[in-house]
């Protein structure tokens, strides 16, 4: 991690290089003085840089000594496990709002939050025409968010309702070892019609994950994953108004499948914010002037993910280890999101409109591109396609001027369970993205939490067709 340290007003004036003895070099800077000057600023700033890096590891629990709490803390043989009272919330926390998703419902019995997960088959829609049968939890893909509080004590029973064996791992939650889920490892596997129970009290906050840890190539890949929210029980950091939460994943479904396949390890071809591919993606709505959190979870099989926010700067706030203290948060308009890892960002929507927000490595933000076909960029049919089509009825050659055309083919025909690589409408035109795609819409007022529809820019404040006037009056010359 790279941080821009700010100047230390504590330090004293630099030191004097000129000699009195040689007037003519006042100002002449000797290759000692420079590499003395040099060697102090160096000095300086890792001194700088080692205290800071040091207030920072001090604040991590588990960095400098035994976390509070913990068995090695206490002397116990496992972490404390006393409980507050059940967060609510309203009262301890604003909830997350998880486009697309669901969250996992609960209920307190004797003063413990009590869930039941069902791992089963699942038929899911990723976008409109597309559809899979996946494996996920409680009839969703991927499965309902978790949302907890710090100090809550939490119990959850898992029924397997699967043809296989599975387990359920809690990724990046601390707890003791035999609730981990690691198939054969902590536990025997849940077999098909068994129903486990793991219980623990949360210890931490932040954005943690579940996921399948038995045969987990072939379950996580099927779906098996979702997000585990964990709320302080003392908020920190300025107020949020909106909080979002949002699990990348992605998948390989061939034209004319119903399965994810779980054996594809380099070429995947959906690629999702909450198992939908634009333009099946939700907006994520908010009103100007909030402060604005979103979390983002990566369980992908084999890719990172830079995600970027257009319009906005943000300070990137916690990872999967928890908050990152202040003194050592960064901004930026991209978070890189590593696979099996979690990021938070931070920003006030402080400007109207509908910003995109999508994974930054081009064919993330393509639908089922098949990475096959010929190179037919520059290419010049004079007349092929009238030749083909005695042959080929509706042969049409595509490609030849890029991938901005493929928008246009949800009017067309298409293979069976299949969708275009890009395109979702737009207000203007075709929006010539897909998979990891969506829109963030900022605005003045809002009438609940719907989507307002699209954004109509003030007069004088959108790109524009240039007037022939205008180009003469600047001189361009087209």
């Amino acid at each position: 991690m790279s941080t821009t340290m700010p100047t230390d007003e504590t330090q004293g004036p630099s030191e004097d290089t000129r000699s009195d003895e040689s007037p003519d070099t006042t100002h002449a800077l000797t290759r000692r003085g420079l590499l003395a000057r040099t060697g102090a600023t160096l000095a300086t700033g890792a001194l700088l840089m080692h205290g800071r890096a040091a207030q920072a590891q001090a604040s991590v629990p588990g960095a400098k000594g035994p976390r509070e709490g913990s068995a090695a803390d206490t002397g116990g043989k496992v972490a404390r496990q006393s409980h507050l009272p059940p967060g609510k919330a309203g009262r301890d926390y604003r909830p997350v709002v998880v486009p697309n998703g669901a969250k996992l419902p609960w209920k307190v019995v004797d003063g413990v939050k009590v869930f039941h997960m069902v791992a089963e088959e699942v038929e899911h829609e990723f976008a409109p025409g597309l559809k899979a049968t996946c494996w996920g939890y409680n009839g969703h893909v991927h499965g309902p968010t978790i949302e907890v509080v710090e100090g809550d004590r939490v119990r959850f029973y898992v029924t397997n309702r699967l043809p296989a064996a599975t387990t359920v791992h809690w990724h990046g939650i601390l707890l003791p070892s035999g609730m981990d889920g690691v198939g054969g490892l902590n536990q025997k596997a849940i077999a098909p019609g068994e129903t486990y129970r793991y219980e623990f009290t949360v210890r931490q906050s932040g954005t943690g994950m579940y996921h399948s840890h038995h045969d987990e190539m072939t379950q996580m890949a099927l779906g098996m994953v979702g997000l585990f929210i964990i709320h302080p029980r003392k908020p920190v950091g300025p107020r949020i108004d909106r909080d979002f939460a949002i699990m990348l994943h992605e998948w390989r479904i061939d034209p004319g499948t119903r399965r994810p396949d779980p054996n594809e390890m380099t070429d995947f071809n959906v690629l999702t914010m909450n198992a939908k591919a634009f333009p099946g993606t939700e907006p994520l709505v908010v009103r100007k002037g909030e402060r604005v959190r979103i979390r983002f979870g990566n369980l992908s099989a084999m890719d990172h993910h830079p995600i970027h926010l257009h319009g906005f700067q943000f300070l990137i706030t916690e990872t999967d280890g928890g908050r990152i203290p202040d003194s050592a948060q960064w901004p930026e308009t991209t978070v890189l999101v590593p696979t099996g890892s979690t990021r938070t960002i931070e920003f006030v929507a402080d400007e109207p409109g509908d910003w995109a927000m999508h994974c930054h490595m081009t064919h993330h933000v393509m639908n089922q591109m098949g990475h096959d076909l010929p190179n037919m960029v520059g290419v010049k049919p004079d007349g092929l396609d009238a030749k083909v089509r005695p042959l080929l009825p509706g042969y049409m050659t595509m490609g030849q001027t890029g991938m901005g055309d493929m928008a246009g083919m949800h009017h067309m025909p298409m293979p069976a369970n299949s969708i275009p690589m890009v395109g979702g409408k737009g207000p203007y035109d075709d929006i010539t993205m897909g998979g990891m795609f969506t829109i963030l819409k900022v605005r003045d007022r809002l009438d609940g939490e719907a989507d307002p529809g699209w954004y109509t820019p003030p007069p004088g404040t959108q790109a524009q067709l240039a007037q022939e006037d205008e180009l003469r009056r600047d001189g361009i010359d087209v």
